[in-house]
């Protein structure tokens, strides 16, 4: 899984950026769930720059081609990439320049209003089989906290920003909620299908689509699924042209397919994409003491009081409620991976977490990285009386602190 960075203020206003897990699927691959569901879609392929590319782009016939370099970023048709190739979209009636439009593309770093100033690494191209669009529409299924549970949100305004349809033309978004153990009924789809202006035969196509999607909304245990456009073509079809899905995390136990295709190459810190393998929430910063805390609120407290010690931190790592000794080892590997960090606080209160497993855990990564920092520990909570003893009969130079302000003055200190 990758990491949305979201900013959060402490009670000092100090802003730090705490992770949340968020999946992230390529169009593609966002299509390719939606074909499994049986939702109409255009034809395409993929390719990757390989010795079989010439032969899926041979046996794929389509009188005219959308070729589109596919990255988790926005703006890829105005997009530039790094060896002066412009536009990460292209149309093309011609089947031998899909391949040469390809060439250009993977390999190269496509930069977007969206991607930072390096661009992100295209590898796959997506290649799909062009249509001709008459109207565009909105749908968008998601789970809804004031509805307390999944809504349809609909509207003929598709190809938009949606929130200005919203603010400008309110009478335009129909939201409809939806019962999570049933199908949506009949009448509600063929309700929802004439706001959406279809008319005729491609009335009841809609509705097949928006039943679709909703089975599909729930099998996967999705919490979001936006379609923008909904379209439909001049052979009355009804097409899912680009999808948006967002999914529960905590249903990763249930879903491992989906999940085993989370995009972790467009990361811009790889030390978050081997923390995250772990269970371990990392973000890098700019100073010189490493954290390892459990929890976020205790992590930003901690952040904090290095600041009023006159320290810097030189990262956010959380390894949460239920960390294991070889977390604890991962963890301080992250840590001792970046040059920056001249020293290592742990803060940890055992609620839910055993003292005793951190103290072991730190012992072990210290003398398997023979680590040369200084290391400053402050536990607190479960069986912490045997986690000083683990601590102490270690015979490592590990100082232990009676609270947070003594830990973060310690851990200050022994840089000076």
């Amino acid at each position: 899984m990758s990491f949305l960075l979201k900013a959060v203020t402490t009670a000092r206003h100090i802003v730090y950026k705490v992770p949340v897990r968020n999946l992230n699927l390529l169009e593609f691959q966002s299509k390719d769930l939606l074909q499994k569901y049986g939702v109409a879609i255009q034809q395409f392929k993929v390719l990757d720059n390989s010795k079989a590319d010439a032969e899926v782009v041979k046996t794929f016939e389509c009188p005219e081609y959308v070729v589109k370099a596919q990255i988790l970023a926005g703006g890829r048709g105005k997009g530039t990439f790094d060896n002066g190739f412009k536009g990460g979209v292209h149309i093309t009636s011609n089947k031998s320049e899909v391949l040469s439009l390809t060439q250009q593309m993977i390999g190269n770093r496509l930069i977007t209003k969206q991607t930072p100033k390096s661009g992100i690494l295209v590898n796959k191209v997506m290649v799909a089989r062009s249509i001709n669009i008459t109207r565009e529409t909105y749908l968008c299924i998601l789970l809804d906290r004031e509805h307390n549970g999944p809504v349809l949100i609909a509207s003929p305004a598709g190809g938009m920003d949606i929130e200005a349809v919203a603010e400008e033309t309110p009478e335009k978004i129909k939201t409809v909620p939806l019962d999570i153990d049933k199908p949506i009924p009949e009448s509600t789809l063929l309700e929802v299908a004439k706001f959406l202006e279809f008319k005729g035969d491609s009335v009841k196509r809609c509705a097949e689509e928006i039943q679709k999607l909703y089975t599909l909304f729930k099998s996967v245990d999705a919490v979001q699924i936006e379609i923008n456009p909904l379209a439909e073509t001049d052979k009355g079809e009804v097409i899912s042209v680009d999808a948006k899905l967002n999914f529960d995390d905590n249903a990763q136990f249930r879903q491992k397919d989906i999940f085993s295709m989370d995009v972790t190459e467009e990361e811009s810190d790889p030390r978050e994409v081997e923390a995250a393998k772990y269970n371990l929430n990392y973000v890098a910063m700019d100073g010189n003491i490493g954290c390892l805390v459990n929890g976020a609120g205790l992590a930003m407290a901690t952040m904090d009081i290095i600041k009023l010690n006159g320290g810097e931190p030189a990262n956010f790592l959380d390894v949460g409620g239920g960390v294991k000794e070889d977390q604890v080892a991962k963890a301080f590997e992250i840590l001792t991976a970046d040059p920056k960090v001249k020293g290592i606080l742990v803060n940890v209160f055992g609620g839910i977490v055993n003292c005793a497993t951190i103290a072991n855990g730190i012992v072990a990564a210290s003398k398997k990285l023979q680590l040369n920092v200084p290391l400053v520990v402050r536990l607190e909570g479960t069986n912490v009386n045997q986690a000083r003893e683990i601590l102490k009969n270690s015979g490592l130079p590990i100082q232990t602190a009676s609270d947070l302000d003594d830990a973060a003055h310690k851990a200050v200190a022994a840089l000076n």
